[in-house]
C-alpha cells in the first residue's frame, strides 16, 4: 500500500497545535487554494465517530474520524471518493517545547497493485505540495498566536 509521510517541527507547545486542529474552520484554513476545497457538511469536530463532506474540484469526498488521542493523533479514514483506500493519521508529539506534527497516509489508487506502483508517485508529488502548504499555515497560525 502506498505512503506518505510528512513532518514539520513547530515551534509551539502540542496543545496549542491541536487545538489549532480542533478548530470549526481549521479545514478551510488548511486547504490549499488549488484545487479548490469547499466543506459541504460536517458533523463533530475531529473526534472518533465525527464526518465532513467536501467537494474538492469536482469530487465528493466523505471522511469519518475513527480514532483520537487528545493531544496526540487523530485519524481519518475516507468513506468515499477518489481512493479505493485512505486513511490519514494526524500524529503529534511534543519535543523540548516545540511540536513534531507528523501526517501519515496510506492509500490506494482505484485498480490493482500496477495502477498504484505507476501512479504513486504523481500522488505523492501532489500531497507534498498540499503538506507544504497545511504545514506552513500551521507553524505560521501556531507560532504568531
Amino acid at each position: 500500500m502506498p505512503t506518505f509521510v510528512k513532518s514539520v517541527l513547530i515551534n509551539a507547545p502540542v496543545r496549542d497545535v491541536f487545538r489549532f486542529h480542533e478548530r470549526d474552520d481549521a479545514l478551510p484554513l488548511l486547504s490549499p487554494p488549488f484545487p479548490p476545497v469547499r466543506v459541504i457538511s460536517r458533523v463533530g469536530g475531529i473526534q472518533a465517530g465525527a464526518e465532513v463532506v467536501l467537494r474538492i474540484g469536482p469530487v465528493h469526498w466523505i471522511a469519518r474520524h475513527t480514532a483520537y488521542e487528545q493531544e496526540s493523533l487523530f485519524v481519518d479514514e475516507q468513506i468515499r471518493g477518489p481512493f479505493r483506500s485512505w486513511v490519514h493519521r494526524h500524529e503529534f508529539e511534543a519535543v523540548d517545547g516545540r511540536t513534531k506534527l507528523t501526517d501519515r497516509i496510506e492509500y490506494r489508487l482505484p485498480g490493482g497493485a500496477l495502477v498504484n506502483l505507476l501512479f504513486a508517485w504523481i500522488v505523492n508529488a501532489a500531497l507534498a505540495t498540499m503538506f507544504r502548504h497545511r504545514h506552513r499555515v500551521t507553524r505560521e497560525f501556531c507560532e504568531n498566536s
